[in-house]
């Protein structure tokens, strides 16, 4: 839901007003599936970008795994930046842009405060955890430059610890 998209808020809010509008005559419920969290329509854009109806495609679908906000195994997992997708690199400083999760939320995503609330959960829960590995690895430090385990860590170099 902070995905970046190029072009004004109002603009991209009309393409999607424009998407919404596509159905079909005869049954309208067999029709387009317009999907209103910023996951799927994630998901959709890249389904768009492959030959999803080859195996191929396909199977490189089903290995897609989107997630509005952080769920449980990867909140612990490190993180990683692609830096052919950052926005300085990818936005001009001056054009306008707009994040999906707003757009998401004018076509009709009533959960967006939900997953800001269980962010900002998960950002504390981080914080806490990260200062206490910070303090583990200092203390740990401060044990290996003790003068009584020297002798004991001379011993382990020998054999490679």
């Amino acid at each position: 839901e902070l995905i970046n998209r190029s072009g004004s808020l109002f603009r991209n809010k009309l393409k999607w007003s424009q998407f919404l509008r596509f159905g079909i005559n005869t049954n309208p419920r067999r029709g387009f599936k317009h999907h209103h969290q910023p996951s799927r329509m994630l998901w959709r854009a890249i389904r768009g970008m492959l030959k999803h109806k080859s195996s191929r495609g396909k199977a490189a679908l089903d290995h897609l795994k989107v997630f509005d906000g952080i769920p449980y195994p990867y909140d612990h997992k490190k993180r990683m930046v692609v830096p052919e997708a950052l926005k300085v690199l990818r936005l001009k400083a001056n054009s306008k842009h707009c994040v999906l999760g707003d757009i998401a939320q004018l076509g009709g995503w009533t959960r967006k405060h939900i997953i800001e609330n269980l962010e900002e959960q998960r950002k504390v829960k981080s914080l806490k955890f990260h200062e206490l590995k910070q303090k583990k690895a200092a203390a740990r430090a401060k044990a290996m430059n003790d003068k009584t385990v020297a002798k004991f860590n001379t011993e382990l170099a020998k054999y490679g610890f």
